[in-house]
């Protein structure tokens, strides 16, 4: 039975995974991105880390999230605005001959969606909306059943949607963008504590802790309201880093939801804390690699 690899790059580091065809986890590793998180880096840093993962050579394809758009035929990653240097960067073709096996390339958060729709929380849904709330806000859309990349390849990047038009500049050029204030640098705005101290505190009762949480959860609301009118889904879940923390802030958030968008398009939404945690997007780049490259 042919055998797939799932690779999800991030910001601090990288993990995959080797995978059966049909979802199960053979073998994983992790290791630091390169830092600077430059290109030529990072594809030395996934030759050696696939090499590691397979040295037999049992998967012939590899899936890559990056967190960013890729062009429409899943070969150049088109722009990654929090890593330095990623501009229309051929990552397909760089790393084929090295790894002499097939790639494809998917935003992180659209792998994300497909991993939980494929083995988590999203199994059994056709319409749902992935936010991940980390270091940035990304997330994916799958709309009857399909993922939804837009004409381009480029759509469906829900933490770059405006919030506030006065807010902090974004490194998309927006300003008061969802990533600003939902992010981990957005929380620390709130209140200058690492997101674990910020949970820690709030489970311990500390109110100004609390209260931060509850802020941040009110702008997360405020996002989803937009998305929610547009997307109407079954299904939005929370994933990310900070999703641990769900429990301070959903609340405010899904208050925030019951306010701002009519019953009716809202009506049967599910809004819960994605299942699979920081597995997701390796096993969704799996995924996606198994749909698109055939045997």
């Amino acid at each position: 039975m042919s055998q797939l690899i799932g690779v999800d790059v991030g910001g601090t580091a990288l993990k995959l995974g080797r995978f059966s065809s049909d979802g199960e986890l053979l073998a994983e590793l992790t290791c630091p991105t390169p830092q600077p998180a430059m290109p030529g880096g990072v594809v030395t840093a996934i030759v050696d880390a696939v090499a590691a993962l397979d040295p037999e050579g049992l998967a012939r394809r590899v899936g890559i999230g990056l967190p960013g758009p890729m062009d429409a035929e899943a070969r150049v990653a088109r722009v990654c605005i929090n890593l330095p240097g990623w501009q229309q960067v051929p990552l397909a073709e760089w790393l084929e001959p090295q790894l002499q096996r097939r790639v494809t390339l998917a935003n992180d958060g659209n792998c994300a969606l497909m991993g939980e729709a494929w083995r988590g929380a999203a199994v059994g849904y056709d319409d749902v909306l992935l936010l991940t709330l980390g270091t940035g806000v990304g997330g994916g859309v799958l709309l009857n059943g399909q993922l939804f990349s837009g004409h381009g390849g480029a759509a469906a990047e829900p933490g770059l949607i405006s919030v506030d038009p006065e807010g902090p500049p974004c490194n998309s050029g927006n300003r008061g963008s969802l990533e600003q204030h939902c992010s981990i640098a957005g929380l620390r705005r709130l209140m200058d504590r690492d997101p674990q101290t910020l949970d820690q505190l709030a489970r311990a009762g500390d109110p100004e802790a609390l209260a931060a949480w509850r802020d941040y959860g009110r702008w997360l609301g405020v996002g989803l309201s937009s998305l929610i009118y547009v997307l109407t889904p079954q299904l939005v879940l929370i994933g990310g880093g900070l999703s641990a923390a769900s429990d301070h802030f959903l609340p405010s958030a899904l208050a925030e939801v019951e306010q701002r968008v009519q019953a009716e398009s809202r009506r049967g939404l599910i809004i819960r804390r994605a299942q699979l945690g920081n597995g997701a997007g390796r096993l969704g780049a799996a995924r996606l690699a198994l749909e698109r490259l055939r045997d």
